[in-house]
């Protein structure tokens, strides 16, 4: 039977790391950022994915990340902390760090660069989710990502034989792969969007939720998006869906996190920093995210953080 995980639904957001410009964590803006999701109303915090750079953090800068969100969120937010590679051994040992330090669930990419079969997801995500037992896994399928594809079948196949598997994070875009897992998934499952721009589309046919990126920037306005589709009011979440379209589709012009880490610091919050191979986003990327913070009035209001 599948673990019941009430509170895995809504908004979570996918967090950036912001960097010193000798390239060190920035622990003390990333405490001002949690405290900003938080204060949005965000109460699913993932520190440590794709969108916060975790292929290029040491384990050490990992298990502080996470350990620091732990922290922070305390009694205020739910911590699911992404320990993904491509090697299981490494990944099983990131999720007992990730248990030991007190996150709530762990989300696990598909190895990348591997592209093992479906047999060999089964048998990677199968050893994670055992070597921490109790505790809820979410995977997460995003191929464009990870050069291979977690089939229905076997996100399926996992939610139905391995107890902790609780949920899963679709990036795959394709509507009939996400319909057939909705579906036939057992009860209890979660299934989260993990595309800012579907995630309307995908709560009415049943998803439970989001874990975006979009929400680093305005995390009232995509809580508030999902809560209001999660409650049937498709008709005021469908407004903010069109309001903030420019901005899901702006944060994707070069490859995540670039736009979202410069539009961030265009408002303020951090400095724009990266870890290589990532680097700045190009000129006519920053005008154009420029020119869609303007129009949602965000750089008037932009908040400086505390360094």
């Amino acid at each position: 039977m599948t673990m019941r995980v009430d509170w895995l639904t809504g908004c979570a957001t996918a967090l950036v790391t912001p960097f010193t410009a000798k390239g060190a964590v920035d622990e003390a803006r990333m405490r001002a950022l949690l405290d900003r999701q938080i204060a949005g109303g965000v109460r699913l915090l993932v520190p440590c994915g794709t969108t916060g750079e975790g292929a290029t953090l040491t384990d050490d800068e990992q298990q502080r990340v996470i350990a620091l969100t732990v922290e922070v969120a305390r009694g205020r937010a739910r911590v699911i902390a992404g320990v993904g590679s491509n090697s299981t051994a490494v990944t099983v040992e990131r999720a007992r760090a990730a248990k030991a330090a007190g996150s709530d669930a762990v989300l696990v990419v598909a190895p990348y660069y591997n592209k093992p079969t479906q047999t060999g997801l089964v048998a990677h995500f199968t050893a994670v989710a055992e070597a921490v037992p109790g505790l809820p896994v979410v995977l997460y399928n995003v191929p464009g990502r990870t050069a291979s594809n977690v089939a229905a079948t076997t996100t399926l196949q996992l939610a139905r034989e391995v107890p902790n598997i609780a949920g899963t994070k679709e990036a795959s875009g394709d509507f009939a792969q996400i319909m057939a897992i909705l579906r036939d998934r057992p009860e209890g499952f979660r299934v989260l969007s993990g595309d800012d721009a579907v995630t309307l589309p995908l709560i009415a046919l049943g998803a439970d939720g989001i874990i975006s990126v979009v929400s680093n920037e305005v995390p009232d306005m995509m809580a508030r998006l999902t809560d209001l589709a999660l409650a049937g009011d498709f008709a005021s979440a469908r407004a903010i869906q069109y309001r903030l379209l420019p901005l899901m589709e702006a944060n994707f012009i070069e490859s995540n996190p670039g736009p979202v880490k410069a539009a961030m610091a265009l408002m303020g919050l951090l400095e724009e920093q990266f870890r290589l191979p990532l680097v700045p986003v190009q000129e006519k990327t920053r005008a154009r995210l420029a020119e869609v913070l303007k129009e949602l009035g965000l750089l008037s209001r932009a908040a400086h953080v505390a360094a």
